[in-house]
């Protein structure tokens, strides 16, 4: 498991290890490294929710002197059509991203539906087990939580494939050790999981 690499040094004001790279967004970071050779200034990236999907977009802005248009599905259209039309004019690149493709979400202004169509695309996938796991262990070692191996594995085999779930199993993890003032163990995770709803009790 590496951590993206990018052309140019991290911003002093970003983790450098906030991005794992893995199977799950390699073809992610590889377009991005290569963004002089897009077709168009601009590329939409989408991926599920706690992906890093917005993390990697302000990284990438800092890095290139570009432009990060967050949260496009619900941003002006009037403003996402002008910061297309300046990133062709600067050549200075665009990432704009979404939950989804358009036209999963519905454009009502013509001229800025034709430019997003012939804009590049690429998505951040479902975590794979690496990723997973890597997730799991550094989220709860960032809440200072003591972490055996057998419990990674554990969780790893239940929770459900997705950023959402993987954040939602630490924050609960965390809040029940603090609360019981006791260290990580497979049963403690199995009786808070199933009482928060993110693995069933079968």
């Amino acid at each position: 498991m590496n951590q993206i690499a990018l052309p140019l040094d991290w911003p002093e004001n970003e983790r450098d290890d906030e991005f794992i790279l893995s199977a799950a967004n390699a073809a992610v970071a590889r377009h991005l490294e290569h963004w002089a050779l897009w077709p168009v200034p601009a590329t939409i990236l989408t991926g599920p929710r706690k992906s890093g999907r917005s993390l990697i977009g302000r990284l990438f802005a800092a890095k290139t002197g570009g432009r990060l248009f967050d949260e496009a599905w619900a941003a002006d259209e009037e403003a996402l059509f002008h910061a297309w039309n300046a990133a062709m004019a600067t050549r200075r690149p665009l990432l704009i991203v979404a939950d989804a493709e358009p036209p999963a979400w519905p454009i009502a202004l013509p001229d800025l539906a034709s430019r997003l169509t012939a804009t590049p695309r690429v998505a951040i996938l479902p975590p794979d087990d690496d990723l997973l796991r890597a997730l799991l262990e550094r989220g709860l070692t960032r809440r200072g939580l003591l972490v055996p191996p057998p419990l990674v594995a554990w969780l790893s085999a239940r929770i459900e494939r997705s950023y959402v779930a993987i954040v939602t199993a630490i924050d609960a993890l965390d809040r029940a050790s603090l609360s019981r003032h006791h260290r990580l163990t497979i049963p403690l995770a199995r009786t808070t999981l199933i009482e928060a709803g993110v693995i069933d009790d079968s």
